[in-house]
């Protein structure tokens, strides 16, 4: 696939910007790789843009992995379980979205966007348990949780975190904080997985991944700083990403709509 120089600048500039929704609001972010990549950038062919743009979102994740490894932030065995299942989940969920017309993919994309700006609408309270493992108990509803995570992690070509915490709460009961820290194993794992399952079939563009994900370090950074300066008005400014989710998804519909009855 052949993009003009400002094709790749803006896609450093998308980079930026998923970076810094990354750094400002700790997650969800990651969504909006996608149509930024297919209706910003410019990239005709909506496998290439998923397959990119997983691309990015596993090298961001693992940039911010280590960070949370530091602070002791990541459940090490329950990340483990986790992402093994769900490799699995993303193998099948890659191949299966290869298989898909790209503007319906789109649409689903969109819809999967408008539950997501829902969810982040909801505040969560959950404190949990922080010594929380995974045991005989609960390795099943963690393998469990894996697997559909990763099937949609790998059909949509995204991070999926904003599936993956709650899931990780939800089966193992551990902090949110944790099950933060120990999503990004997952995510990076899910992101590697269809990006390798795209690359075979040529569905990933390396010079744009690359300058994403370059621009999602320094966006990242700007992010995580403001995040600190506006903290106490955090709760407005996620209130107002997941309205810009809404938007972005309703205006995907549109688009695909048109492209369908045209």
């Amino acid at each position: 696939m052949h993009l003009e120089p400002l094709q790749y600048l803006l896609g450093a500039f998308s980079g930026g910007l998923v970076g810094f929704t990354l750094g400002m609001f700790g997650g969800g972010g990651s969504i909006l790789a996608v149509p930024l990549m297919v209706y910003f950038v410019g990239v005709p062919n909506a496998h290439i843009a998923i397959g990119t743009s997983a691309f990015a979102v596993s090298a961001s994740a693992l940039t911010n992995l280590v960070g949370h490894a530091r602070a002791g932030h990541v459940k090490w065995r329950c990340a483990g379980i986790y992402s093994v299942a769900g490799i699995i989940g993303a193998y099948f969920g890659s191949s299966f979205g290869k298989m898909v017309d790209g503007q319906k993919l789109l649409m689903l994309f969109a819809l999967l966007m408008l539950l997501v700006a829902s969810l982040m609408f909801r505040k969560r309270g959950m404190e949990g348990n922080p010594g929380a493992q995974c045991s005989r108990e609960n390795v099943s509803k963690v393998v469990g949780f894996g697997g559909v995570t990763g099937l949609f992690s790998g059909f949509f070509g995204i991070g999926g975190g904003f599936l993956i915490v709650p899931g990780l709460v939800a089966s193992t009961g551990m902090p949110i904080l944790f099950a933060i820290g120990s999503s990004l194993v997952a995510v990076t794992a899910f992101g590697l997985t269809t990006t390798v399952n795209y690359a075979f079939s040529g569905f990933v563009d390396w010079p744009l991944g690359l300058l994403f994900v370059a621009g999602g370090a320094f966006g990242g950074f700007v992010g995580s700083l403001s995040a600190k300066h506006l903290s106490a008005r955090k709760g407005v400014l996620n209130t107002l990403f997941a309205a810009l989710v809404f938007v972005v998804a309703i205006y995907m519909l549109y688009r695909g709509s048109l492209n369908l009855f045209t």
